[in-house]
C-alpha cells in the first residue's frame, strides 16, 4: 500500500522520513494552503458583486468563510493533487493543535481525496513517536476545526470593521484586532502611568562594620569579616522608602508616620554615628526551600528567551519550530507543564548521572496546572525522546543552540532536588549622645545548590541578583560590639512604574486571559510593524499613533480594549472547541444585534469629529492652549497666538509621548514660526551654524536651505549628545565629518571617520568599522581607527559578507532567509537572491515578519 504522508514544512518532512520505510511518501503544504482573501484581486469575479466579497464571510449565509488558494499555494495544491492520485491513502500529519486541525481539514476539503483519509498526531518528532502515531490513527477533530474557523472569522470581522473607521478618522494603514488593541492599550496606559508620575527623592545611611577588636577591611573583599548594613530607623521612627511616596505628587502619603532625611540631615547623621556605640541587637536565622519553576509552555519560553538573550517572542518561536522540526523537542505550542512519564524518567537518569544521587528530587516531581484557557493538546516543551541528548551531544549552533540549552536545563531542574537557602537578618543598634538608630544586615548563604547547578530563572531586572549567589555575613552573636569603619549617606529617587518588555507584555497577557500563548509572537511582530510601539533596547515604547487609537477606541468602543471582556471572549472561543458553545450562536451574538459589532461601529461612526480623533490628549501639565495632533506626516504641536492665528510644529519621529515637555513643545513652535537661532558663524565660510530638530532627530546645519542651496551640509548628533549640549565648538567639528585621519600604511589610502545611517564609523578602502561605545567620534585618533579596522577584517577574513541572524526557512517553499552584513551595507539573503534592505530599517531589530514583507515587496 502506498501512503502519502502531508505535514506543514519541508524541514518538518525531510526529518519525518528518517522513521518511515521507502514506500511511504512525505511531502508538505507549507502551512495553510487556502484561506480568507488578502485582496480584491484574489476574490472570484462571479463573487465579487456580492456585497460581503471584500469581507470574505457570508453573513448571511451563517457566517460562511469564503476560503481561496493564495497565487503562492497554486502550484502547492497542484503538486499534491497529484500525489494524492498516485497514493492508496492519505495520512494527514499536520500539528495537533487548532491550526494544524484546520490544516489538516482544509487539505481534505479542496483536495477531495477519493482514498481512505487518516489523522496522525503526535507532539515530537522521534522514531519512537511516529511509530506510536501509526498505530494510532484518529479522525479530524470538528469541533477543533470550527474554534479556529471562528477565531479567524471573529479577527477578520473585528479587523475589517474597526480598521476602516479608523482609516477614515486618524489616518491611512492602521488597524485594530481582537488581541493586538488590548495589547496597545496595556502600553499606552503604562506610558500615561509613567507621565503622570512625579518623583520624590529621600536619603538614607549605609554603614560599613565588622567585629569589634578586628580589621575591617573592603566589604567587596571576599576574605573580609566587613559587611553593609543600612539604617531604618531613627529614634523607633521607620526611614521613609520609595513606598511611601505617592506617585501622582511626588510627596509622602502620611508624613507623620516616617522619618525623611534631606540631605543636610544625611550629613549630619554620618558625623554622629561615625562616634555611636555600635552593637548587634538581633540575630534572626531562616532557611528555606526554593524549588524548581515548571517546564516551559509556550508563553513562559518565550519570556525566559527575552530576558536571557533578548530574542523577540517571534524569534523564540521560529527558532523553537525549527528544533521541533528537526526532532529536538517536542511540540512548541502548548500551554500544558505536564511532562509524560517517558519525560520524567529521561530527566531523572540524566540527572543522577550528570550531578549524582544528592541532586535527584527524592520523589517524581510532576506539574499538570494549565494556564487559563489551555490549548487542548500534549505537554510541556522539553528535548524530545525518551533519552535527552545533551547541547554538547547535538549539532546545532547559534541561536538554536542556546535556546534548546535553555529548555534542557529547565527540563532538568524539574526532577532536581530543592536548594536550600540559609537567610540571615541581623538588626543593629547605634547609640549616639542624641539619638538612637537601628541599622538591618542580610546575609544570604547557599546550603545545598540542588537544581541551581542546572538551572535559575532570569529576571526582567537585569541588576536584579540570581538566587545562586551567595552573600554571606561574618558569625555574629546577640549584644556583640561591632566597629564601624564609614557611613555613607545614600541619595535615592522614586522611580516610575517600568516599561513592558516582550516578556512582561506576554506575561501580562497570559494573565488577564487575553489571546493565546502560541499567538503572542505575531500581535507582537504586527505592533510594531504597524507603527504602533518601536523598541528602546528590550522596552516596549507606544507612539503617538498607539495613544491616537487607543484613545478613539477608549472613548467610543471600550470593550475592544478592556482586558477582561476579551478574556471572556476567549473564553467562549476555547468553548466552542470543547464542543459547549455553538460556533454560528457565537458569531451571531458578536456581531449582529443592538449590542453586536456592525450597529457598535454604524452608530458611533457619525459621533466620531476626525480633528478630535488626531487630537492625542498627553497627561502633562501647563500646556495652557497647546494641543498635539497626528498628521499625515506625523505628530505636530499646534497652538495659537495672541491674535489667534493658529502655529504648529512638527514633532521628531524619534520623540517618544513621554518625552514631551512644555519647554520642548514651544520651542518647537518657535523654530517652525521664527526659524531657528544661530550657534555661531563659520570662520571659514561666513556661514551661519544651527542645531536643528528634524523628522528623524536632531542634527546641526551649516548655513540656511536656499533656492540655490536647497540641501545645505547637514551632521546627525551622535547618540547620547544633546541638543542643549552643543555648542559652536562643537558644531563645528561635527561638520567637519567625514574627516580624514592618515593614510592607511598597507594601502597609502586615505582613513576617515564620519557619521552615517548607522552611526559613527572609521572608513579604509571600502571597508566600513562602527565605533564601539567607548569611542568619540570628536576624539577618535587614527591609531585607534587602524586599530578597529584591523579588527574588521580580522572577523570578516575569508569571507565577503557575514551572518547578521539566519531566520530560518522560508513558510512556503523552504528557501533559506538570512539577514547578512555586506561591503555596502546589510541585505537579506533568500535563497538565490539578494535583497537590499531600506535605509530606514535596522537590520538587526528584523523580525521573520517583516523580512517576509520585503521578500515579497521585491520578489512577489
Amino acid at each position: 500500500m502506498k501512503s502519502l504522508i502531508i505535514v506543514e514544512s519541508p524541514t518538518k518532512a525531510k526529518t519525518i522520513k528518517k522513521f518511515l520505510p521507502k514506500s511511504v511518501t512525505v511531502d508538505s503544504c507549507n502551512g495553510h494552503i487556502r484561506d480568507l482573501p488578502a485582496s480584491a484581486k484574489e476574490i472570484p469575479a462571479k463573487l465579487k458583486k456580492n456585497k460581503w466579497a471584500n469581507l470574505g464571510i457570508d453573513i448571511d449565509n451563517e457566517y460562511e468563510p469564503l476560503y481561496v488558494i493564495s497565487p503562492q499555494k497554486k502550484k502547492i495544491v497542484s503538486r499534491l493533487k497529484k500525489l494524492i492520485k498516485e497514493a492508496d491513502e492519505l495520512i494527514l500529519a499536520t500539528d495537533e493543535d487548532r491550526e494544524g486541525e484546520g490544516i489538516s481539514w482544509h487539505i481534505k476539503d479542496e483536495l477531495k481525496p477519493k482514498i481512505p483519509v487518516k489523522r496522525m498526531v503526535f507532539h515530537e518528532i522521534t522514531e519512537e513517536a511516529i511509530d506510536k502515531a501509526l498505530r494510532e490513527f484518529r479522525d479530524i477533530n470538528m469541533n477543533l476545526v470550527n474554534a479556529q474557523e471562528a477565531r479567524r472569522v471573529v479577527d477578520r470581522l473585528a479587523g475589517y470593521t474597526i480598521s476602516p473607521l479608523l482609516w477614515k478618522k486618524i489616518g491611512p494603514g492602521l488597524s485594530a484586532g481582537r488581541v493586538q488593541s488590548v495589547a496597545v492599550q496595556l502600553l499606552v496606559t503604562r506610558e500615561r502611568e509613567r507621565m503622570r508620575f512625579r518623583s520624590g527623592s529621600y536619603w538614607d545611611l549605609k554603614a560599613v562594620l565588622g567585629p569589634a577588636g578586628q580589621k575591617i577591611a573592603d566589604s567587596k573583599d571576599p576574605s573580609s569579616l566587613a559587611f553593609e548594613a543600612e539604617m531604618t530607623h531613627l529614634d523607633d521612627k521607620r526611614l521613609a522608602n520609595g513606598k511611601d511616596f505617592d506617585e501622582s505628587t511626588g510627596k509622602l502619603k502620611k508624613p507623620d508616620s516616617v522619618v525623611l532625611l534631606g540631605s543636610n540631615e544625611a550629613a549630619g547623621l554620618k558625623e554622629e554615628l561615625l562616634g555611636a556605640k555600635w552593637s548587634v541587637e538581633n540575630i534572626d536565622i531562616k532557611v528555606q526551600k526554593r524549588s524548581p519553576a515548571p517546564p516551559f509552555i509556550t508563553s513562559t519560553l518565550q519570556q525566559e528567551a527575552n530576558r536571557k538573550f533578548g530574542y523577540s517572542a517571534r524569534d523564540t518561536m521560529r527558532i523553537a519550530q525549527k528544533l521541533y522540526e528537526e526532532g529536538y523537542i517536542t511540540y512548541m505550542r502548548t500551554d500544558s507543564t505536564n511532562l509524560s512519564n517517558q519525560a520524567i524518567q529521561a530527566a531523572r537518569h540524566a540527572v543522577e548521572r550528570m550531578y549524582g544521587e544528592d541532586y535527584l528530587s527524592k520523589k517524581v516531581r510532576t506539574y499538570g496546572r494549565k494556564s487559563k484557557g489551555a490549548q487542548e493538546a500534549h505537554e510541556a516543551i522539553r528535548p524530545a525522546g525518551s533519552y535527552f541528548r545533551t547541547p554538547s551531544d547535538t549539532s546545532l549552533s547559534g541561536r538554536e543552540a542556546r535556546l534548546y540549552d535553555l529548555i534542557w536545563k529547565r527540563t532538568m531542574a524539574t526532577q532536581m532536588a530543592d536548594a536550600r537557602v540559609e537567610f540571615t537578618n541581623v538588626l543593629i543598634e547605634a547609640i549616639t549622645e542624641s539619638s538612637r538608630a537601628q541599622f538591618k544586615a542580610t546575609g544570604k548563604k547557599v546550603l545545598f545548590p540542588g537544581f541551581f547547578r542546572a538551572y535559575v530563572e532570569g529576571s526582567d531586572d537585569p541588576e536584579a541578583k540570581l538566587e545562586d549567589r551567595d552573600t554571606p555575613l561574618p558569625s555574629l552573636q546577640n549584644e556583640q560590639e561591632l566597629n564601624c569603619s564609614d557611613v555613607i549617606p545614600v541619595e535615592h529617587e522614586t522611580k516610575p512604574p517600568a516599561r513592558f518588555t516582550e516578556a512582561s507584555l506576554v506575561k501580562q497577557l497570559e494573565k488577564d486571559g487575553v489571546g493565546r500563548p502560541s499567538t503572542y509572537a505575531t500581535i507582537i511582530g504586527t505592533i510594531m510593524e504597524r507603527d504602533y510601539v518601536r523598541k528602546e533596547g528590550n522596552a516596549l515604547v507606544p507612539t503617538f499613533t498607539a495613544f491616537a487609537v487607543t484613545e478613539l477606541l477608549e472613548k467610543h468602543f471600550p470593550d475592544l480594549v478592556d482586558e477582561h471582556f476579551t478574556s471572556q471572549m476567549e473564553q467562549k472561543l476555547d468553548d466552542i472547541a470543547t464542543g459547549k458553545v455553538d460556533r454560528l450562536q457565537y458569531l451571531k451574538s458578536y456581531y449582529e444585534g443592538e449590542k453586536g459589532l456592525k450597529s457598535m461601529v454604524e452608530n458611533q461612526e457619525s459621533r466620531i469629529d476626525p480633528q478630535d480623533a488626531r487630537h492625542i490628549s498627553l497627561p502633562v501639565e501647563g500646556l495652557n492652549g497647546m494641543r498635539v495632533f497626528l498628521g499625515r506626516f506625523g505628530p505636530y504641536v499646534q497652538m495659537k497666538k495672541e491674535d489667534g492665528e493658529d502655529v504648529m510644529g512638527s514633532i521628531p519621529e524619534n520623540m517618544s509621548p513621554s518625552d514631551i515637555t512644555v519647554d520642548k513643545l514651544k520651542k518647537l513652535v518657535k523654530q517652525s514660526e521664527q526659524g531657528p537661532e544661530p550657534l555661531g558663524m563659520d570662520p571659514e565660510s561666513g556661514e551661519p551654524v544651527y542645531v536643528l530638530t528634524g523628522r528623524f532627530g536632531p542634527y546641526v546645519q551649516l548655513g540656511e536651505v536656499t533656492e540655490k542651496d536647497k540641501k545645505p551640509k547637514r551632521v546627525s548628533l551622535p547618540k547620547g549628545l544633546n541638543e542643549s549640549d552643543v555648542s559652536l565648538e562643537i558644531a563645528l567639528k561635527l561638520l567637519s565629518l567625514p574627516k580624514t585621519l592618515g593614510e592607511h600604511p598597507d594601502t597609502g589610502k586615505s582613513v576617515r571617520a564620519g557619521i552615517g545611517r548607522f552611526g559613527p564609523y572609521v572608513v579604509h578602502d571600502g571597508m566600513f568599522q562602527s565605533l564601539k561605545k567607548e569611542d568619540d567620534i570628536l576624539e577618535i585618533g587614527f591609531e585607534r581607527a587602524l586599530e578597529l579596522l584591523k579588527q574588521k577584517k580580522q572577523k570578516q577574513k575569508g569571507k565577503t559578507s557575514s551572518v547578521i541572524k539566519d531566520m530560518g526557512e522560508h513558510p512556503e517553499n523552504g528557501e533559506k532567509i538570512q539577514i547578512m552584513t555586506g561591503r555596502y551595507g546589510p541585505y537579506i539573503k533568500y535563497g538565490k537572491k539578494n535583497i537590499s534592505i531600506p535605509k530606514n530599517r535596522d537590520a538587526e531589530s528584523l523580525d521573520m515578519g517583516a523580512v517576509l514583507d520585503l521578500i515579497k515587496q521585491k520578489v512577489g
